[in-house]
């Protein structure tokens, strides 16, 4: 292997609690120092000398990803009044176009692609609005409500800050409007004479909301309201039924709603109920009533409803009481209907309501495990739901149901060109965690998997994020070459109902890693693969639980992949100024003022934890401009392993140098990126040769 970067150790001393932690890579965090980008060029140089090997079989996963893929392809449309909405890619194109033609047009033309002729619009090309850029997000895109013109916003190097622009989409050309930096989002009024949009604090939290007036310069904006808590976001919308604005306030375990009606937006908003601790509440609004989805009696929360005229907490009564173990999630409300999103025995599931007599129904599904949920429905007055369904095997599904009588029309099924999908199985088993909890994996492979062949296991556990079973037409690359998938569901997600995440972080985080580990000595044990056919995979926190995972146990698998790995968690979380932190003491806790949190966390951060061990082969990606989590983190992680581990390796790292979190945003980018992932996969589970 060739010899990797070695990065100067200037040793830093972090005093907390009466404990003392020497960081010797402490100065990696200043961008501003030229060796902070030169040592990263140099750990990117080094990643790819130490993978040029792969290039002919990365070469060959990306044109089998190609293969399989309909490049030119549309999503089905979406009514909103006298337009239906979509997206197109379009092949060799990285970005979407977002396009709209006439209701009917679609009938018209027969099911297939539109054109000019069937008066449909492009609103926006992002390939045209990528164009002299790196990166390429939005953060906003909001049709006004007459669909004349479009407020969208760029983000153009993954900071996660946008520029916002107002587009007359009946001339094609954009209005001088423009706002800038602004956070996730944007809220027209129902005269479409303003738009609300919300600005972020030093740490990268939405912390103000604004009014601004379409015509007017941005300084004339009017601050409506400032979160001065820094553990809550600010967020801004307006419900289905397009009657109430809502600004959204939240904490991990704590929230406050005020609601304004969309005609009068220089009215005053209304407090709907105050925040209280430990209590979560989420507004949609039906008619004469909002609906509360709230744990305020309970764990799992319970579904509730109060007149508009007095929402108070007082007045919410039972539509769906709080059950133990059904974890209600969200509502959705129609005209005649109320569909409700949970979570039951592992699975996610939708149950319906018929406004006039309150029947309930719960929508039936034949596979045993699959993921479902509420798609693109902007119309209030509807008797049709658009939802989504995906399973390991099945693609993604759009399917639209009668609400009254369960009737169901797939409307389109994600092509996968050139493969058999019913090689495919899947299914689910459960590991046996240290303290006797019963711990899920989902599991998919092709029919003519070898027995012990590798295993490829994935991992998250946090923030109640439920890793729920997903198709990838990527994925088929590995499963063709014998390669299983298996996603652990451990606890400090939401798969098992608001217990399984209660479980799973704070002073019980650990738990989250013991599941993993019960998970992988599961699948080795139980014959679905050996040591050296292990591999393991998380991103961002769970790309903690894998530098834990390693610190545990560096016996555990062959081969780690760790996408922007929150690894120096401890020093990030004792670090109020950095994005994020203060909010995240909910989550993990407060070392800062609790020495017990302190100790906890000291006990399990991948940093701080690594030992003289063998440690497998790991690959660990960052984003230089990545608000969630800083590109150093990786980075130091990464030469501590190196100066500490005995033997094993390789440990490489490959940083994007113009993007965030989310890696490159291109698609074409993107599948590259997954080609190098996969084939240090291959590679390390010795099934590295391309065809000849």
């Amino acid at each position: 292997m060739p010899t990797a970067p070695r990065p100067e150790q200037r040793p830093f001393v972090h005093r907390h609690h009466g404990d003392e932690r020497v960081d010797e890579y402490a100065w990696l965090r200043d961008r501003e120092d030229p060796a902070v980008l030169a040592h990263l060029q140099a750990e990117n140089a080094h990643t790819e000398e130490s993978l040029a090997h792969l290039a002919g079989l990365r070469e060959e996963l990306f044109e089998e990803y190609r293969s399989r893929i309909k490049e030119t392809d549309e999503d089905v449309p979406a009514r909103d009044g006298a337009w239906e909405y979509f997206t197109r890619t379009q092949e060799d194109k990285q970005y979407p176009l977002f396009v709209r033609h006439p209701v009917g047009a679609e009938d018209a033309s027969g099911g297939g692609s539109t054109d000019v002729s069937a008066g449909e619009e492009v609103l926006l090309d992002c390939n045209e609005a990528a164009e002299g850029t790196e990166y390429f997000a939005l953060g906003a895109f909001s049709v006004s409500p007459s669909g004349h013109l479009l407020a969208y916003s760029v983000d153009t190097d993954g900071s996660e800050e946008f520029r916002m622009r107002v587009k007359d989409l009946r001339t094609g050309e954009h209005l001088p409007d423009t706002i800038s930096p602004t956070g996730y989002g944007a809220a027209w009024s129902a005269d479409e004479g303003f738009l609300f949009y919300t600005t972020l604090d030093p740490a990268h939290r939405p912390w103000k909301l604004w009014r601004h007036r379409l015509g007017t310069d941005q300084s004339d904006d009017v601050l409506i309201f400032t979160e001065e808590d820094e553990s809550f976001y600010l967020g801004v919308s307006r419900t289905r039924s397009r009657e109430w604005l809502v600004l959204d306030l939240h904490a991990t375990e704590s929230s406050e709603v005020h609601v304004l009606p969309a005609d009068d937006p220089e009215g005053r908003w209304r407090l709907v109920a105050a925040r209280r601790p430990g209590v979560e509440y989420s507004l949609e609004h039906h008619t004469d009533r909002f609906l509360f989805v709230t744990n305020d009696q309970g764990p799992d929360f319970r579904l509730a409803q109060a007149p508009v005229e007095d929402p108070r907490p007082e007045r919410w009564t039972d539509v769906i009481p709080h059950q133990e173990g059904v974890r209600i999630v969200s509502v959705d409300a129609f005209a005649d209907h109320l569909v409700v999103a949970l979570r039951s025995d592992g699975r996610t599931e939708l149950d319906v309501i018929s406004v006039a007599d309150g029947e309930r129904r719960r929508m039936g599904f034949e596979e045993p495990i699959y993921t479902v949920d509420v798609g693109t429905n902007r119309e209030f007055d509807t008797t049709t739901l658009r939802i989504d369904y995906t399973s390991l095997t099945t693609p993604n599904s759009v399917i639209d149901v009668d609400l009254a009588t369960d009737a169901r029309r797939l409307r389109k099924r994600q092509p996968v060109l050139n493969v058999d999908l019913d090689r495919y199985q899947s299914t689910r088993e459960w590991a046996t965690a240290p303290d006797g909890t019963k711990v899920p994996i989902s599991l998919v492979w092709r029919d003519d998997r070898p027995e012990g062949g590798p295993v490829l296991l994935y991992g998250y556990g946090s923030y109640e994020h439920s890793m729920d079973p997903w198709f990838s037409t990527l994925r088929l690359s590995l499963l063709d070459r014998g390669v299983a998938f298996a996603i652990a569901h451990v606890r400090g997600g939401g798969e098992l109902g608001r217990s399984w995440y209660d479980h799973g972080k704070r002073l019980e985080k650990a738990n989250t890693f013991t599941d993993f580990v019960a998970a992988a000595d599961y699948l080795v044990e139980t014959g679905w693969t050996t040591r050296e056919g292990l591999a393991i995979r998380g991103g961002s926190a769970g790309g903690l639980l894998i530098g834990a995972v390693l610190n545990l146990r560096p016996d555990l698998c062959a081969a780690a992949v760790a996408e922007v790995p929150f690894v120096d968690a401890l020093t990030t979380i004792l670090d109020p100024s950095l994005p994020l932190t203060v909010r995240e003491w909910d989550e993990w806790g407060n070392p800062v003022a609790d020495p017990q949190v302190y100790a906890a966390m000291k006990a399990y951060a991948p940093f701080d934890n690594v030992s003289a061990s063998h440690y497998p082969a790991i690959y660990a990606t960052a984003g230089l401009n990545d608000p969630r989590v800083s590109y150093w983190e990786p980075a130091k992680w990464v030469a501590r392993l190196r100066d500490r581990m005995t033997g094993g390796g390789p440990v490489l790292l490959k940083t994007e140098l113009g993007a965030g979190h989310g890696g490159p945003s291109g698609r074409y980018d993107a599948w590259r990126d997954e080609a190098q992932v996969h084939a240090f996969v291959l590679d390390q589970v010795g099934l590295a040769k391309a065809s000849e």
